[in-house]
């Protein structure tokens, strides 16, 4: 896999350029650069299967160089500090991401993917994906990415009934009846659709309120959903859950 890194600061690009070389055989490095403009002039001369690109450059981002480059035919890794903005539009993309400083596991599941993706030529759209979604930043986001093992689904938000976890994965149950299963927490997904309303009654449930029938007071308190199904409401959860469904 060809890639290149793009990175402001100079001592990050070593560091990120000796694991890589150390420890990722498979990943031959064309060039970096440190600005907007010059990581432009490198994608485009170099044609790279993958970016590892830093989030905050300076006065631009890496998101400016994304917007620059409109044949996106590259998969990207985000190497960052924590920056909560950039880090919620990436995982609403389904996007790679690891934080600074690298931890090599994090670095070597984010390869593994991206070789899986270009091996699939997938992960194109996701780009395209971000690039629309931070367009419409401070709006309530009409789709989501979900990254499945063989593909990545593209689904509106008002057709999530519910999500359920299952130790590490999370079942997404969509209005037509299908269950999508995603390897990541429900964590994640509580933080990305928080903004939307969905409601998390429980430690492995979160709803979407607009298919909520009723709360009853069955069993400690559960919610009787459009579709007849029943999902558990913690005894911690109850209060927040009432005034979420009475706002």
């Amino acid at each position: 896999m060809r890639a290149v890194i793009v990175d402001d600061e100079q001592h990050n690009i070593e560091n990120l350029r000796g694991i890589l070389c150390r420890n990722f055989p498979g990943v031959t490095i064309l060039g970096t650069a440190s600005t907007i403009d010059a990581a432009a002039a490198l994608v485009r001369l170099q044609n790279p299967d993958l970016v590892f690109l830093d989030i905050q450059m300076g006065k631009e981002t890496g998101f400016d160089l994304l917007k620059r480059l409109p044949k996106r035919g590259f998969d990207v890794i985000f190497v960052t500090a924590y920056d909560q903005y950039g880090i919620q539009a990436i995982k609403f993309a389904a996007l790679d991401y690891i934080l600074k400083p690298i931890d090599e596991n994090d670095l070597q599941a984010a390869i593994e993917r991206a070789m899986e993706k270009w091996r699939r030529k997938q992960g194109y759209s996701q780009l395209d994906f971000l690039i629309n979604y931070l367009k419409g930043m401070g709006k309530v986001p009409e789709k989501i990415a979900l990254p499945l093992f063989q593909e990545t689904r593209y689904v509106s938000v008002s057709s999530i009934v519910r999500c359920e976890a299952q130790n590490t994965y999370v079942y997404f149950h969509l209005d037509d009846g299908e269950k999508v299963l995603v390897s990541r927490p429900l964590k994640e997904y509580d933080e990305l659709l928080a903004p939307c309303g969905f409601i998390r009654c429980h430690q492995t449930h979160l709803v979407n309120p607009l298919f909520v029938k009723s709360l009853l007071k069955e069993d400690g308190g559960s919610l009787l959903l459009a579709n007849g199904e029943k999902v558990p409401v913690s005894k911690a959860k109850r209060d927040a859950v009432k005034r979420a469904l009475a706002g």
